[in-house]
């Protein structure tokens, strides 16, 4: 509250500065909306500004003479030695009373949420398709092109797209292939969905993980998916359950390699994935260890949507974050969980449950 109506009296000190114009003169790097200034503003249910906001309002109101207002967010480098410290005032002033509401919110029950950032910019790197499974819409000569048909594991993405973009609405959250991933992504938040496979970003960043005990790897028994293994040496594999006797006739070589289907029969059965394997890691980024990594990933795509869910399913989303904030304090973790399919449905894992857990490690262990 006092935060609030500390920026509400910034704004109204300047009588003809009005909510859409100062919305406008903090747009210059990301937009900000009206019902976000207002929000902010709010005595009744006021919203938390991230921290770059509360950087940008001090340099607006450091850098602008009562009045009109400025029409732009003034560069810290234009200002006068005057305006230098009242920003460098103004600044640490609103960081506090930031500071006391997340005091405030954190000794009072309040559990952490693994996809809630506290600032930065937040990239999902999802894996590309192979051409041969694409949707001919995937064609961008096509009239009708879809972008998104190139892209992998879309159950996964849709679930997690929504969630953190309704998590930080303030940050700026996208959504790229690997082969679109450039060194601006890199430095921010990355979650990485899916295997080693379809997505190289995933790939190289396990090979710059050294500390992670945990790899992905090919195995000659599974054609359409890698397996996991922990530094221990044993390895994670999914379970299948054969259907024999349906009569019905199977696929070609070609046709299973082009459907990416060729786990799913043997010895002229097909076969039903009953249970995949799952891996949710968090880790500081090595690029910049002021952002976090975030992977979500499975031996197939039911298991990269099992890690998704984990933390976005209503159902166990609040017994899982509690399970991660006991377990491990420092914020950083890797699990290997267990994911049932019914029906082709991945069953999201409880945490709470012991059996689901099938490897556990935070980097508290190795020091």
């Amino acid at each position: 509250m006092r935060l609030a109506r500390r920026l509400r009296d910034l704004r109204e000190s300047h009588p003809k500065l009005t909510q859409a114009q100062l919305a406008r003169a903090l747009s210059d790097e990301s937009r900000v909306a009206v019902a976000t200034i207002s929000s902010w503003e709010s005595l009744t249910n006021p919203k938390l500004p991230p921290e770059d906001r509360l950087r940008s309002y001090a340099l607006y109101f450091a850098g602008t003479a009562t009045g009109e207002g400025a029409q732009k967010l003034p560069r810290e480098g234009d200002l006068t030695p005057a305006e230098r410290e009242r920003f460098g005032t103004l600044h640490r002033e609103l960081i506090g009373l930031r500071d006391a509401v997340r005091h405030q919110v954190d000794s009072s029950a309040g559990t952490p949420y693994t996809f809630d950032f506290e600032t930065g910019r937040i990239t999902i790197v999802c894996p590309e398709a192979p051409e041969e499974g694409r949707s001919p819409l995937a064609d961008e000569h096509n009239p009708n092109h879809t972008r998104l048909y190139r892209y992998a594991d879309l159950d996964a993405l849709i679930e997690l797209w929504g969630h953190v973009r309704a998590s930080n609405p303030e940050l700026l959250v996208r959504h790229r292939l690997p082969s679109e991933v450039l060194a601006d992504h890199l430095s921010g938040h990355l979650i990485l969905v899916g295997g080693v496979a379809w997505n190289q970003v995933t790939h190289r960043l396990l090979r710059v993980l050294e500390d992670l005990p945990i790899r992905q790897l090919s195995i000659k028994d599974i054609a359409d998916g890698e397996v996991f293994r922990s530094r221990d040496g044993k390895e994670y594999l999914p379970v299948w359950e054969e259907q024999k006797g349906t009569g019905i006739t199977p696929p070609s070589s070609a046709e299973l390699v082009a459907e990416q289907a060729q786990d799913a029969w043997r010895s002229g059965n097909p076969r039903e994935l009953v249970e995949d394997v799952a891996l949710l890691a968090r880790l500081r980024n090595p690029y910049n260890h002021s952002r976090t990594i975030t992977i979500c990933n499975g031996v197939y795509s039911r298991g990269v949507l099992g890690a998704v869910r984990t933390l976005t399913d209503d159902a166990v989303r609040e017994r899982n974050e509690a399970f991660i904030a006991s377990h491990f304090p420092n914020g950083s973790f890797a699990l290997l969980m267990r994911v049932p399919v019914v029906n082709g449905e991945a069953i999201t894992p409880d945490l709470e449950i012991e059996d689901n857990r099938l490897f556990e490690w935070t980097p508290q262990e190795n020091e």
